[in-house]
């Protein structure tokens, strides 16, 4: 009653400045003397026309104020039918068309960017970067010249009397590359291989002060000790912390650079590093890179975040390596594009050759370098493709033996701007038998201290860590660590994508497995989630001194996975594993979620066995896609619809949620109806179920909060909308069954296009392919195929080596026409464009073209399941 009456004062209010305008304005009218030049006091003709007109204007505009005021009071009505009361004036009204609307009430719903936030980009930079990637690419012919025994380099030379001033310092640094699943699974290696490096590592070490080794798995590292007793886990520290072990970037994982979401990166990196730190007291402080198929520029931004102060990359393409090698710009300081000084910089050390391993490493020559992998000696599993095999090292041949490879290493640091030389001694798994730490060990020990030894070789070669490689650098230059030496560029860009041979470009496993790839980011957004939302919940807990109430320590782990180049075995496993994590992570948001809602925590309790609350869908294999969960609604008592916005602002999204009935109503907390669309969902092409509806409506959610709606069974209100559905059927053949209360129409293509009209775009299907198309936009959808090449070397999940240019993708004998195709036309306008389309389609995948412009490339993101399922439909 309070509120009709606030209405009926509103609109006398508004009644009486329309008849006061009019007032004012015919006196106006009636007292201009400019209107009075006949002396008779009598208007002209033209000036009563004038005068006529206006009043025909004044009495239109009343008429439009009297329909606002009828359209006011038709939504009090409705609002007051429904129960609801807005005191705020921010619920949605419907408007004269028949759409709902939501006012605006001041709020953005998206951060606006202020002038000032992009200054940086606008000021001139202090000292920018002398390469360029975008700029050396272009300068490049790509054209894989034979360069003789470096076949993708060049011939070196040298003067051997360059070190009689300087000596060269080599640092020899052993390594193995352990990949936490690839050929076997995480478990498999650890127990083949992984372990009995640790073990060897403990024992080998030690024996000897000199001896250094690398390691960066941390993962593998973890579990190790894990399992290892107190006096393996002491003998292991003391190697840590004296020197001759060190833990390089601290990852849990060596990160795909390519695929992975930044919050992944920055997620395995702080679980590595604080692991090291906690147990160990260790901060990394070197980057070591040589296995992800490309490098980004935001890893050396988050190492450069992380304190560390130098790193290294290996997989460049190989025109890429030759060039900076004839420049003698392998070392240099990379920098974020966008930065306006050095304060991103981060020392990087690009690898000149082909590859980690050992034959790689030493020098130009790998048919030399293969020779002092003493692994591969005679007897062995291993041997040199070059069919030269290694020798053992002895007082006969050791003049022989060090002069060759002395040689190898004076090309390699000419490559280089300081007299200081890094040579990687590894490869995949090394060192997992005590044997090899051995051969590797005892026979370049022999090799050094030959060198070391006579002052006319002009030589210091030593085992060696890579900070202890990078350290020597700078010193050498006269620098502080991870400050630029003298003569080093400035690097900013990115280098993908990778080539490591002819046209072999390593861009297939962008788009393998994307099944598995989704799930990963699925699985990242909910570890994002659960992080917040514990967060809040102990902070909560603790500060109501209820510790011991709440699970502060219920907790789940995100295990990384390879970009999709596994082994179908290790694929399997890293699914079963992100399927525990994730289930893990929704029992975390639920226990939050539930604490948090509840205004009276004292009353809280813990259910383990049967929470409270459930997430909103499930997935009951790791290679399935997701059900939804059905809300199943109750006459008598409210279901409750907990929504989580965990982003650091407002917004204002759709949500939908499945229910059992279409007699639904919708409350906020506070108890104001909000409008609801109900659509079908559909168990087959051409059949809606009669048992599950989606329910879609506008919500507002704070940032970083939750939201809490109620849903009840109720009659049907006036805030309750029905989706109209149109069907397009192929053939005249099928039938459709309909469903009340949802209105259902259906058309026959007959290879005819059919569109649906909106203020904005225009909507429709080609009755010859089926796809989408977008009018006024300018935005064009086609499918193209590539074939693949007849010879050993195919397209995979690492290669793309198509056969020739993409191909237009024709059926031969037919149109091609989809699945049976469906369009809900959402008349709930809450934001521009909200046209549902349910025909799953990829903007710009790679080689289509949108508009007059060229797209870029984007992995699809359907999985291997069907391309025109409707529950994989994204909602626009």
């Amino acid at each position: 009653m309070k509120l009709k009456k606030q209405v009926t004062v509103c609109g006398g209010a508004i009644f009486c400045v329309a008849v006061f305008s009019l007032y004012l304005m015919l006196d106006k009218v009636q007292h201009d003397p400019a209107r009075r030049q006949n002396s008779g006091g009598n208007f002209p003709r033209s000036q009563i026309s004038v005068l006529q007109n206006r009043i025909e204007q004044l009495e239109q505009l009343l008429e439009e104020n009297h329909q606002i005021i009828s359209h006011i009071k038709d939504s009090v009505l409705e609002l007051t039918d429904t129960g609801a009361v807005s005191p705020s004036g921010h619920l949605p009204f419907r408007s004269s068309n028949g759409s709902w609307v939501l006012p605006f009430d001041g709020r953005a719903a998206f951060l606006s960017i202020k002038p000032q936030d992009c200054q940086f980009a606008q000021g001139r930079r202090s000292s920018p970067a002398e390469l360029q990637m975008l700029d050396v690419y272009s300068l490049l012919s790509f054209d894989n010249v034979d360069g003789g025994v470096w076949k993708q380099g060049f011939e070196i030379t040298y003067d051997p009397n360059e070190w009689d001033d300087e000596p060269l310092q080599v640092f020899v640094v052993p390594h193995s590359h352990n990949d936490p699943g690839w050929v076997k699974t995480f478990d498999k290696y650890y127990y083949d291989q992984t372990q009995h490096i640790f073990n060897n590592m403990v024992v080998k070490l030690t024996e000897d002060p000199r001896r250094k080794f690398i390691w960066s798995e941390i993962s593998f590292f973890v579990k190790w000790w894990e399992n290892a007793d107190i006096h393996k886990q002491e003998a292991m520290r003391k190697l840590i912390l004296g020197g001759q072990l060190e833990m390089v970037t601290g990852g849990w994982v060596m990160t795909d650079e390519a695929n992975s979401h930044y919050f992944a990166m920055i997620d395995q990196l702080i679980e590595g590093h604080q692991w090291l730190e906690r147990t160990l007291g260790v901060i990394p402080r070197s980057g070591w890179a040589v296995d992800p198929f490309g490098h980004s520029a935001t890893m050396p931004y988050l190492l450069k975040k992380a304190n560390i102060t130098s790193m290294l990359i290996q997989r460049v393409h190989y025109s890429i390596k030759k060039h900076f090698s004839s420049t003698r710009s392998l070392e240099f300081m990379w920098r974020q594009s966008w930065a306006p000084d050095s304060s991103t910089d981060i020392f990087c050390h690009m690898m000149p050759f082909y590859s980690y391993d050992v034959p790689h490493t030493c020098g130009p020559d790998p048919k030399i370098c293969c020779q002092f992998d003493f692994k591969r000696l005679p007897g062995s599993r291993v041997n040199c493709p070059w069919k030269v095999p290694p020798r053992a090292v002895v007082d006969a041949n050791v003049a022989e033996r060090a002069a060759l490879l002395l040689d190898q290493y004076r090309k390699k640091s000419k490559l280089f701007r300081t007299k200081v030389l890094l040579v990687p001694l590894g490869d995949d798994f090394r060192y997992d038998k005590a044997l090899e730490w051995d051969q590797q060990y005892q026979n370049y020990q022999r090799l050094f201290d030959y060198m070391n030894a006579r002052s006319e070789m002009h030589v210091q070669a030593q085992f060696g860590t890579l900070s202890d490689y990078f350290n020597a650098v700078y010193k050498a230059n006269d620098v502080a660590p991870g400050t630029r030496p003298p003569d080093h560029p400035v690097l900013s860009g990115d280098f993908f994508a990778y080539a490591d041979r002819e046209d072999h470009y390593w861009s297939g496993y962008y788009t393998s497995r994307p099944f598995y790839k989704n799930l990963d980011r699925v699985l990242e957004s909910h570890l994002r989630g659960a992080e917040i939302l514990y967060s809040l919940a102990v902070a909560h807990a603790r500060h109501g001194g209820m510790e011991g109430r709440y699970p502060t320590t219920d907790y789940a782990l995100l295990t990384d996975a390879r970009p999709g180049t596994a082994k179908e075995v290790v694929v399997i496993d890293y699914g079963s594993r992100m399927l525990r994590a994730l289930v893990g992570l929704k029992r975390v948001i639920i226990n939050a979620a539930h604490f948090l809602i509840m205004k009276n925590k004292d009353v809280y309790r813990f259910y383990q066995t049967e929470p409270f609350l459930e997430t909103d869908d499930k997935r009951p294999t790791q290679d399935s896609l997701p059900q939804r969960t059905l809300i199943e609604l109750d006459p008598n008592s409210p279901r409750y619809l907990v929504v989580f916005n965990p982003v650091e602002q407002d917004r204002l999204c759709l949500v939908t949620a499945l229910v059992n009935t279409a007699r639904i109503r919708l409350l906020t907390e506070d108890g104001q109806t909000l409008p609801v669309q109900l659509s079908a969902q559909w168990s087959s092409a051409v059949q809606m179920s009669p048992e599950v509806y989606q329910a879609s409506f506008m919500a507002r959610l704070p940032a970083l909060g939750l939201a809490l709606f109620h849903l009840y069974d109720s009659t049907d209100s006036p805030m309750t909308l029905r989706s109209d559905t149109l069907l397009r059927l192929p053939t005249h053949s099928q039938t459709v069954h309909g469903l009340d209360p949802l209105p259902l129409r259906t058309v026959t293509s007959d290879s005819q296009p059919f569109y649906i009209h909106s203020q904005a775009l225009t909507l429709g299907f080609s009755g010859t392919t089926g796809l989408l198309e977008v009018r006024i936009m300018r935005v064009q959808f086609q499918f193209v195929t590539y074939g693949t090449r007849p010879s050993k070397d195919k397209s995979g999940a690492y290669l793309f080596l198509p056969d020739g240019k993409a191909k237009p993708y024709r059926q031969k004998d037919q149109p091609v026409v989809p699945h049976t195709e469906r369009c809900s036309l959402n008349r709930i306008h809450l934001l521009p464009l909200c046209i549902r389309t349910c025909v799953c389609v990829c903007v710009c995948v790679h080689g289509f073209t949108c508009g007059s412009e060229s797209s870029r490339t984007w992995t699809p993101w359907w999985a291997d399941k069907d391309l025109f399922a409707t529950e994989r439909c994204w909602k626009w």
